[in-house]
């Protein structure tokens, strides 16, 4: 009698080991797919690659195609497509200063090997994260008339107040996730996901 008690309460006790085992697991499981959907990472591979390229950190183009397309390959916008969002003008531009030819600018790869090179010319335009980015989001003409007006830039260079509500979300919402994707998500050498 003693012995089947034993060998029940071990029994319960192997069983609730597993139980709990099992949990952990799907805890840990749970978490990791819920960050992935929060902060996804698709096409590492081309973020790194053309974020060293251009002297980037990989973390804001992350940002950009997160804010821009949530990685959503064929994107759309009534004026821009891709993952970085690009506009047929701007592409077929900065393609040509690349030296690109044949090439389809929605493309994954491309898209983002173009919209880094983008970002890279406005940083070295403006010399300033924000104002590039405002830049990317609003146009340089829209930017270089904002530092130009005391109501928007008080120095010429650093953008006080970005008039379009629009933009001013867009800058701030990039800052936002590259914080939160620092914090979350280690970068992959040269993966294609996660």
């Amino acid at each position: 009698m003693r012995k089947r008690r034993t060998r029940r309460r071990a029994a319960a006790f192997v069983c609730t080991l597993i139980m709990l085992c099992l949990a952990v697991i799907g805890i840990k499981s749970g978490l990791e797919m819920s960050r992935n959907i929060k902060y996804p990472v698709e096409y590492s591979s081309y973020i790194t690659k053309y974020a060293k390229e251009n002297d980037l950190d990989p973390y804001l183009v992350i940002s950009v195609i997160k804010q821009e397309s949530n990685f959503v390959p064929d994107a759309r916008s009534p004026y821009a497509a891709g993952l970085m969002q690009l506009t047929e003008e701007t592409a077929h531009e900065y393609a040509a200063k690349m030296g690109l030819k044949n090439y389809d600018y929605t493309e994954p790869e491309t898209n983002i090997q173009i919209g880094c090179y983008v970002l890279r010319k406005l940083i070295d335009k403006y010399e300033i994260v924000d104002t590039a980015l405002a830049a990317y989001n609003a146009g340089m003409g829209n930017v270089d008339k904002w530092l130009a007006d005391p109501e928007y830039s008080g120095d010429g260079e650093n953008l006080d107040h970005i008039p379009f509500p629009e933009t001013r979300h867009y800058v701030k919402n990039i800052n936002k996730y590259m914080a939160e994707y620092k914090e979350n998500v280690p970068m992959l050498n040269g993966g294609e996901s996660r």
